[in-house]
């Protein structure tokens, strides 16, 4: 089945260019679905973009389904960020009769890229459309790790499937494949400790927005990790991204945003990039569609500078060190890339067959000052978060 009748094409005539831009934008390194040119082959192990201006099942936001075309009129016109950049862009998610039409359409897109080996970036859309993203994962029986940039945890005690349910609907899922979680950026005045203990009892990671300004180290393992990235717009400040329907005057800087696109882009194991909850009918100036297109330029700009330098796939780029922690008698196994000077750690499991299953997940992104609490005879949190996850 042709992904093909899913999809609507794009006319670049409609995102804002002028001649003397087109020779040195990166709208001419993307090969677009459009009416001239018909629809174009999906890459093998390339960047595909698409749009879904699906917001049924946004909370307080109506309008964020106009922003993929938004987002495209800013990100065609910057500069190509690497001389090999190519980028195949699908057009936008002809909208079904439901919202539940729609995301089965979604589905089928992601598996179709996921199945060539390539990475898709999504432009949405509401945040309910991440339910959809992992939908495409199960068709391709992939287990995965989520890492959604929110303020909010979005588990809300509701069957119907919404921007503030999303998370939990994927939970409930039976079979389930979702194996990790982690939540970058959630504000308490928001969730509630009810929330925050929840997320504990699910061995899931969560940090606030104030854990992780000034110092982006986490963030970048915990993107590192995941190979689905949801952003919810409304986690950046306002000042900075106005054009949503639930702004907050705190939360993350645009710079920062940006800094954790390309954090994404960079990571080997990332295969779906998502942006939500943009709504041009609040925005100022276009100020959001505007920073979001220049996170999806970072983000691009990662995705052909990465290294290639995961210890199960490219053990030769990496040095191995064996922490022996006597009180607790374990060995501890850490990576560093010799590449990029970025570290890992190997956790255990002792059930063969989820060993199996779970094998591209026991090797978890982690700091160098992970490696040196170790050195302190100290168990790493998250070795123990994630083995117990695996052997509990």
């Amino acid at each position: 089945m042709s992904i093909e009748q899913y999809l609507s094409p794009i006319n670049p005539d409609d995102l804002g260019y002028t001649p003397s831009e087109v020779a040195v934008t990166l709208g001419t390194r993307i090969t677009a679905f459009t009416p001239q040119n018909g629809f174009p082959d999906l890459p093998s192990h390339g960047l595909v973009l698409v749009g879904v201006g699906e917001d049924r099942g946004a909370e307080n936001n109506a309008g964020c389904g106009e922003a993929p075309n938004e987002i495209r009129t800013y990100l065609y016109r910057l500069a190509i960020p690497t001389s090999d950049t190519a980028i195949t862009d699908l057009g936008n998610v002809i909208p079904g009769q439901t919202a539940g039409d729609t995301y089965f359409a979604l589905a089928e897109i992601v598996a179709a890229v996921l199945r060539n080996d390539s990475t898709l970036i999504i432009l949405g859309g509401s945040q309910d459309l991440t339910f959809a993203a992992y939908k495409g994962y199960e068709l391709c029986n992939r287990i995965l790790n989520i890492a959604a940039i929110d303020s909010r945890f979005d588990l809300e005690n509701n069957d119907e499937i919404t921007s503030r349910t999303w998370l939990r609907n994927i939970i409930m899922q039976q079979p389930n494949y979702l194996f990790f979680n982690s939540t970058i950026g959630y504000q308490t005045h928001f969730v509630g400790f009810d929330y925050v203990k929840l997320m504990d009892s699910l061995k899931f990671d969560a940090y606030r927005v104030g854990e992780m300004q000034g110092d982006m180290t986490r963030a970048e393992t915990l993107i590192r990790n995941s190979d689905l990235i949801s952003v919810d717009i409304g986690a950046i400040r306002q000042s900075d991204a106005p054009g949503n329907g639930y702004p907050s005057p705190h939360g993350f800087y645009g710079e920062e945003f940006c800094q954790m696109a390309r954090f994404a882009g960079m990571s080997g194991k990332t295969s779906c990039f998502g942006i939500f909850e943009v709504n041009p009918l609040f925005d100022n100036h276009s100020q959001t569609s505007h920073m979001v297109a220049q996170g999806v330029w970072y983000f691009i700009e990662g995705f052909y500078n990465r290294k290639h330098d995961d210890p199960l796939l490219n053990p030769e780029n990496c040095l191995h060190f064996i922490v022996r922690l006597e009180e607790h008698d374990i060995d501890i196994d850490f990576y560093k890339s010799k590449l990029s000077n970025r570290w890992w750690i190997r956790v255990p499991c002792d059930n063969e067959e989820l060993r199996s299953i779970y094998s591209s997940h026991l090797m978890l992104p982690c700091t160098y000052a992970d490696y040196q609490q170790a050195m302190q005879g100290e168990v790493p949190a998250l070795w123990w978060k994630y083995y117990g996850r695996l052997n509990g």
